[in-house]
């Protein structure tokens, strides 16, 4: 579920309890995934990172789902950003609009690997990376 995560470090399983299994459904047809990362060096924690799966359908997203990580303090599902490349050919002007409004949602800390408006910036690169990285391998 979405609220697992409820912080850096900190999960909704209680003291003694043990995650045993994760489900993940077979993907469908025609689909592409990927995941893409800015990190200063190997080892380090991503500025900003998303991941992308989705369906292609006749060239044209079918479905989809993008996760943000880094951007926040808990992994991000966004669902707008998603949302504006279904029924695309994922052109430029789509590409757009999905990073803007995943980066709406984003709210990163100012650290060593960036300021927020960086880490911002960013993570809107990673998405379209994702997005493009993702529809080539489901062709």
């Amino acid at each position: 579920p979405a609220d697992f995560y409820q912080g850096a470090y900190f999960t909704a399983l209680e003291p003694g309890e043990i995650l045993t299994s994760v489900s993940v459904p077979v993907p469908a047809a025609g689909h592409g995934y990927a995941y893409e990362k800015l990190k200063r060096k190997v080892g380090d924690y991503a500025t900003a990172a998303a991941a992308v799966v989705l369906t292609m359908a006749s060239g044209k997203v079918a479905t989809c789902a993008i996760g943000l990580t880094n951007v926040h303090e808990t992994p991000l599902l966004a669902a707008d950003a998603a949302k504006a490349v279904i029924g695309t050919s994922l052109d430029a002007a789509t590409l757009k609009k999905a990073a803007a409004a995943a980066e709406a949602i984003m709210a990163p800390a100012a650290d060593a690997r960036g300021p927020v408006e960086y880490r911002k910036h960013v993570g809107g690169i990673m998405v379209t990376r994702a997005l493009q990285r993702a529809a080539a391998v489901a062709k």
